[in-house]
């Protein structure tokens, strides 16, 4: 029988043998099994684990850990961003910052993010302070 070293991060494909309220057992090659939790099923939140997967089905799964005692934490879902990107998710050249951040110091950022945060700040107070003055107006008329 072939018997494949299992080492986190691996991606592999196992046959779906349990479902719990909490999480599917899949059996991986080798012939161990894993546990995929239930919050590692899918990028949303799940509430019927047999609306992902179906007993007998075979699944991709990355291994997130391995205990001492050979428990085996599996992923189903933090294999999907790879795929996700490749198939109109998120291009891979985005970028979360706006460009024209490149050639500024660490210091103009932070100069800018506090600007920024004083200002919002600002507008806050604008908003919250009317409505606590006319309050404390009308209890110090008690």
């Amino acid at each position: 029988m072939f018997f494949m070293q299992l080492e986190v991060g691996a991606v592999l494909e196992g046959k779906v043998t349990g479902i719990t309220k909490f999480g599917a057992f899949v059996e991986l090659p080798g012939g161990k099994t894993g546990m995929v939790h239930i919050s590692e099923v899918a990028p949303t939140y799940v509430k019927e684990i047999k609306d992902y997967v179906k007993e007998n089905e075979t699944v991709k799964v990355k291994i997130l850990g391995i205990t001492p005692e050979g428990k085996i934490s599996l992923s189903m879902k933090r294999v999907e961003p790879q795929a996700k990107r490749q198939f109109g998710g998120r291009p891979d050249n985005f970028e979360w910052q706006p460009r024209g951040n490149e050639n500024m110091t660490f210091e103009e950022m932070m100069n800018k993010f506090k600007q920024s945060s004083e200002e919002k700040l600002s507008d806050l107070k604008k908003y919250i302070d009317p409505k606590r003055g006319n309050l404390s107006r009308r209890a110090s008329t008690r």
